[in-house]
């Protein structure tokens, strides 16, 4: 479905929020005694590693093994990433030989190379010269693909003698990065998972409310807000209508082009909700530190607080450290929000194991991403301009990492909001019905699960992509 916009250079959304929600909730109505929320995630598990051991190409020297997250068992998954883009075999090697499985040997290898103990400047070159020699970003497979873009952030951290000083690179033009997420949306549901059920939550958080303020710490092109402007006209019209104020945050630390993005993400939702009839005010807050001062954002007495946290979206740029995260909700929680979204990537970072296990497991949760896309004309277009500096942002982004504290809080949110001060508001029926009703619209093989009451999962198979969590301060009323 898609949602017709008044402005051409509006990305085009979806959903239309209004829509969408009414028919997921009454399809899911209707069957309700014969869902199940307990999602199956059986499959067919076998440890990529054990897998590279006993290929004919590998070492006989075991490599450490992932620890298992969330339940997960080994790390690869035969029926989903490692091994089925492995399994794409080229079938002029020798019999036996899986040319998906020597890359991700290679990959492992240079990266303990490049970063471990007995890091070797000359043996990480061998390597990662051998990687450019067998991968290309426009190979056939998705593992060759995908391994040229690995291949290029391990190059760019091995030429680097201080990580923390490399600029971004692979800069694209805003238009191309535009064009290419809105592709992106339309081949996986991994960006509108975290966008619809947000809303959803919003919607039913504020029903009863006549002004509602959302505070977004991340609004990218804003995209998120047109299908929640268009429930809100949709229910009340008139006198009764809502108000809709949107405060997005920007740092002048990421540079100007964030700033100017975040103005003219805040034009379109202005010119949008203005053809529909919406009453809306945008008010843009520059932080010149990653210190977050509420008082900033001049409240207006009787209206209901939104923080909206959206930390799965690529990143292309300095990305911001959890510290900076948890300064930015530990004051939000003085606005005593009524409801706080908190979207964000599975990716088991784990304190104490050091860069090469971040690595594989960052190696897993992409190799799950590209699985799962669905083909066409526009995936090489896709995977140059997103998903090339988003690898290579995550590398930096882990090898710069030190501090455990630091990396527990990648994976750690639902832990860190519920012992400070936050706490869970349930995921109604109708959301969890809505985000199953995303998945309908792509390939087989995504899956979402229950996070406790106040969470869902979206998966591909056996591995956990994104997930939602929604939260209260304990000081808001009900």
């Amino acid at each position: 479905m898609s949602m017709n916009h008044p402005n051409d250079d509006f990305p085009r959304l979806l959903f239309s929020n209004n829509t969408a929600t009414a028919t997921s909730t009454s399809s899911c109505v209707e069957q309700h005694d014969g869902i199940s929320l307990d999602m199956d995630w059986d499959c067919d598990f076998h440890d990529l590693i054990e897998s590279m051991m006993s290929d004919k190409g590998a070492t006989t020297e075991n490599p450490p093994l992932v620890p298992c997250y969330h339940g997960q068992e080994g790390i690869f998954n035969s029926s989903s990433t490692g091994l089925s883009m492995a399994d794409e075999l080229d079938h002029d090697v020798d019999a036996g030989e899986s040319k998906g499985l020597r890359l991700v040997h290679l990959l492992v290898a240079a990266a303990d190379a490049s970063t471990g103990a007995d890091k070797t400047r000359e043996l990480t070159r061998v390597l990662l010269a051998k990687l450019k020699d067998m991968t290309s970003p426009n190979d056939r497979t998705n593992m060759e693909r995908l391994a040229a873009h690995f291949t290029n952030g391990l190059s760019k951290l091995h030429k680097e003698a201080n990580v923390q000083r490399q600029p971004p690179d692979h800069v694209h033009d805003q238009v191309d990065v535009m064009l290419a997420f809105q592709m992106l949306q339309n081949m996986s549901p991994y960006v509108n998972f975290g966008y619809l059920t947000a809303t959803q939550a919003i919607l039913e958080a504020v029903q009863h409310e006549r002004r509602i303020h959302i505070v977004d710490y991340d609004i990218t092109d804003g995209v998120q807000w047109p299908s929640l402007m268009q429930a809100l006209v949709s229910r009340n019209t008139g006198l009764s209508a809502q108000h809709l104020r949107i405060t997005a945050l920007s740092r002048t630390t990421n540079g100007k082009k964030s700033v100017a993005a975040v103005q003219e993400a805040g034009r379109r939702l202005t010119a949008f909700a203005e053809s529909i009839g919406q009453p809306f005010s945008f008010h843009h807050c520059r932080m010149d530190s990653d210190t977050f001062n509420p008082s900033s954002l001049k409240l207006v007495r009787g209206e209901a607080v939104v923080i909206n946290c959206m930390l799965h979206l690529p990143r292309f740029g300095r990305h911001q450290p959890p510290n900076s995260i948890i300064s930015f909700l530990s004051e939000a929680k003085t606005l005593n929000p009524k409801l706080v979204t908190l979207v964000h990537e599975e990716v088991g970072l784990v304190g104490n194991q050091g860069f090469l296990y971040r690595f594989m497991d960052l190696l897993h949760q992409f190799s799950a991403i590209f699985d799962s896309l669905e083909a066409g004309p526009a995936r090489g277009f896709v995977e140059r301009v997103i998903f090339g500096p988003w690898v290579s942002g995550w590398l930096t982004r882990i090898a710069i990492t030190d501090d455990d504290a630091e990396v527990e809080g990648f994976a750690s949110w639902p832990l860190w909001l519920a012992t400070n001060g936050f706490k869970p508001v349930e995921v109604s029926f109708a959301n969890r019905c809505q985000s199953k009703l995303l998945l309908s619209l792509f390939n087989d093989g995504y899956v979402v699960e229950e996070l406790g009451k106040n969470g869902l999962v979206l998966g591909w198979k056996s591995r956990r992509l994104v997930s939602a969590s929604f939260w209260a301060s304990c000081d808001s009323s009900e």
